[in-house]
């Protein structure tokens, strides 16, 4: 049994703002793809305002938004990502983000019980951009285990 849990942040910057009449259909999908994260097997948190609103939250610049979630492993995350609904607003991403050049998502291990914040998770994302994959900081295309299995 692992003694810790995945966190993931993935970044986009928005074509236009986010109350533009070309958002109306991304904004009119939040709740509901939230909603579907937050009841899927091995979902464990993510960061949102008091309100529950993830959006407000621009640590970024105003153009930027950031999903910032912990999962109990990589297949968990990936399931949701790859084959629920969620899949069906990834389709549309390039209508409302513009394209990044940088790496914008980030997977790395918490110990159970920790809450990243935003300054760790920009943190690991710097960390991949710069360094590139590895243990602190990787992406589905290369998957490290969590530290209990592996070892560390």
């Amino acid at each position: 049994m692992t003694t810790h849990i995945l966190a993931q942040l993935n970044v986009a910057r928005m074509k236009t703002p986010l109350d533009a009449p070309e958002m109306t259909d991304f904004v009119a999908n939040l709740d509901r793809i939230n909603t579907l994260a937050e009841q899927s097997p091995g979902f464990v948190w993510r960061l949102q305002t008091e309100g529950g609103d993830a959006t407000a939250l621009r640590p970024l610049g105003d153009q930027m938004l950031i999903n910032l979630s912990l999962w109990v492993d990589v297949g968990a995350l990936k399931d949701f990502v790859y084959r629920s609904a969620h899949t069906e607003i990834m389709r549309r991403r390039r209508d409302w983000f513009e394209s990044m050049e940088a790496a914008y998502m980030v997977l790395w291990w918490v110990p159970q019980g920790h809450r990243p914040n935003v300054a760790e998770a920009v943190e690991r994302l710097g960390l991949l951009r710069e360094q590139g994959i590895s243990a602190e900081a990787f992406t589905f295309r290369e998957i490290f285990e969590p530290p209990s299995v592996a070892g560390d």
